[in-house]
């Protein structure tokens, strides 16, 4: 149930003969962010006084002359310089929470289903998953789990970098500063080792324009992989299962779903050759420097497909990549979740895609930002300080086992009637606030922007956090269970719905713009809007609670109505909770 694409239905017929076209228009109507100003309001008017020569007042009486509220909307009021504010008729309110009460889907319509293909996570293998990688995993995740539930079908790859420069430099290092019995201990661990050594020794964090002997033997050592080097391919194959097992461990414990695909860049080697003779073909690329290949996109901006050595490029890869995807997917979206520091390659990619031939299916490049360390500064582990992913997931958990042993002591000497729980619960729940409080962290930032990552800010028990969702949602369970109600009851056949009180009508409106929310999200590929839609729902369910007794209401088909409020704020926190990845338990 989409409150907003139904008020902007009724505008669009408002508005069908005044201009040729009235997206524009239609798209000033947003929620209000204060109550007095009503519900929704359109701010078209302004822009259609330009459009139509007339005054902005006049504009929106006209308006609202030809509007059609039904009984969808109380009479319009026009304020200010041609605001016009909107307000739901309380009767249409009512009963619009009450339908959704019976609904699995809590009135979220399937959306005309499109085909994605989700590029994500995609680590270098062969070193142990970083903090670098949590962003890519999670907001990857939260964009697939979204999408499915809106009827999208969802093809994901985890794109693994098992092939590239990074190898030979593992090869190198392998061959020239093993330690055998680490390796044979912990191959992953040793082979991170030797990786951060001989970057070190490699002098920059750059192995493409690296000019010393132990960057040319690493390139040197990358173009025998790729040209079929028997003990290359030898140490390759025996390097990937160690890598692959390590990876899949930290996904499991993350909760990630699983990858539909991981085609390695392995797995398009095959297939570069022809990527090359095609774009040649095509006068896309030209010769370069020394013998290479490029694809020249300004005078200073040219992108290498075949280097001097004879070795691809990233560039190559991907290319071979969309072309795999659209023969084998059909998609009409290619996503790719990768940091903001790879723009200028993806604008180069979909550029020269654009040059290949590619029409007619988007091409995003889903950037974000960097985690900081406390510092602010980014965390590397080119340098060596990079956090192990597994490592930062296990402290949250712990930290969040402390937190809850806290907050139990607290709350059993403010005289609480908390329950004993057995270590086996306080583990589980340890690892759901533990874990939630990392994703959501993360999720609740905009994604370009950068964040800090901080224990403390993640597992607070107010504010915008996972922790004070996860609180929400087990307060609000506990309710039934003092009222010693199944709430499958007040689902099969909703009460009436009671919206007297200014609280109780804020959180029926709440709940209702819940579509509009993941709509939105998916508009920007920013799972940040679910946060933000969670932490206006928890606050304006916090105002119902403080306000509106539930089991001593004054009446009891009042107490019904206010039960099927707190069932429905519930369901819609552990929803959005789970659309982002994250779990909720039933006691906290």
């Amino acid at each position: 149930m989409n409150l907003l694409h139904q008020i902007q239905q009724k505008f669009r017929a408002a508005l069908a003969d005044l201009v040729p076209d009235v997206e524009p228009y239609v798209a000033m109507i947003k929620s209000t962010q204060d109550a007095k100003h009503g519900d929704y309001q359109a701010n078209c008017a302004m822009a259609l006084a330009k459009a139509l020569g007339k005054k902005p007042r006049d504009i929106a009486q006209e308006l609202v002359n030809r509007l059609d509220c039904g009984d969808l909307l109380d009479k319009p009021e026009i304020a200010g310089p041609g605001f016009i504010n909107l307000r739901l008729q309380p009767t249409w309110l009512a009963k619009a929470v009450r339908a959704i009460a019976t609904d699995e889907r809590l009135g979220v319509s399937l959306q005309i289903a499109r085909t994605y293909v989700i590029d994500y996570s995609s680590p270098n293998v062969a070193k142990p998953l970083h903090v670098g990688h949590l962003r890519s995993t999670i907001i990857g995740d939260a964009l697939t789990r979204l999408l499915r539930f809106l009827g999208h079908t969802v093809i994901t790859d985890n794109h693994l970098g098992d092939w590239g420069t990074q190898f030979g430099i593992l090869l190198y290092g392998y061959k020239n500063l093993l330690d055998k019995d680490a390796y044979a201990k912990d191959p992953v661990r040793e082979l991170s080792r030797i990786y951060i050594e001989v970057r070190h020794r490699m002098g920059t964090d750059d192995e493409d324009d690296a000019k010393t002997p132990i960057a040319d033997a690493c390139r040197a050592e990358t173009a025998k992989l790729h040209h079929g080097d028997l003990e290359n391919n030898r140490l390759w194959q025996e390097f990937m299962p160690h890598c692959l097992a390590e990876i899949h461990d930290v996904y499991a414990k993350l909760g990630i779903l699983t990858f539909d695909h991981e085609h390695g860049e392995s797995f398009y080697n095959p297939l570069l050759p022809g990527v090359v003779d095609s774009l040649l073909a095509k006068n896309i690329a030209e010769p370069g420097e020394g013998g290479a290949i490029i694809i020249r996109f300004t005078k200073d901006n040219v992108a290498l497909v075949r280097k001097r050595d004879g070795a691809f490029t990233y560039t190559t890869s991907d290319l071979a990549t969309i072309q795999y995807r659209l023969e084998h997917f059909k998609p009409h979206a290619l996503l790719y979740v990768v940091d903001f520091r790879q723009s200028q390659h993806f604008a180069n990619l979909f550029e020269a895609g654009k040059r290949w031939g590619v029409a007619g299916v988007e091409m995003t490049h889903i950037s974000f930002g960097s985690v900081l360390n406390r510092d602010g500064r980014p965390i590397s582990t080119r340098k060596g300080d990079g956090t192990e992913l597994i490592d930062l997931i296990n402290k949250a958990i712990e930290l969040g086992l402390q937190r809850y042993e806290e907050s139990y002591v607290d709350r059993k000497a403010q005289g609480h009637d908390v329950p004993d729980l057995t270590t086996d619960v306080k583990r589980d729940i340890a690892e759901t606030v533990g874990i939630g409080a990392i994703k959501y962290a993360d999720l609740s930032q905009n994604r370009t922007s950068d964040y800090k990552f901080d224990y403390d800010k993640m597992l607070a028990t107010e504010g915008n956090t996972a922790t004070y969702m996860q609180y929400a949602y087990a307060r609000n369970r506990s309710i039934f269970r003092k009222a010693e109600l199944d709430p499958a009851t007040l689902r099969a056949d909703p009460p009436s719905v009671s919206l007297d009180t200014p609280f109780e009508r804020a959180l029926a409106l709440q709940l209702l713009k819940l579509e509009e929310s993941l709509l939105s999200a998916v508009a920007e590929y920013q799972p940040s809007a679910i946060t933000a839609y969670l932490w206006d729902l928890a606050k304006t369910y916090s105002g119902f609670f403080q306000n509106c007794p539930v089991l001593k209401a004054e009446s009891d088909a009042l107490k019904q109505s206010r039960l099927l409020l707190c069932d429905l704020t519930a369901r819609v926190l552990q929803k959005c909770l789970d659309l982002l990845g994250i779990k909720t338990v039933e006691r906290m």
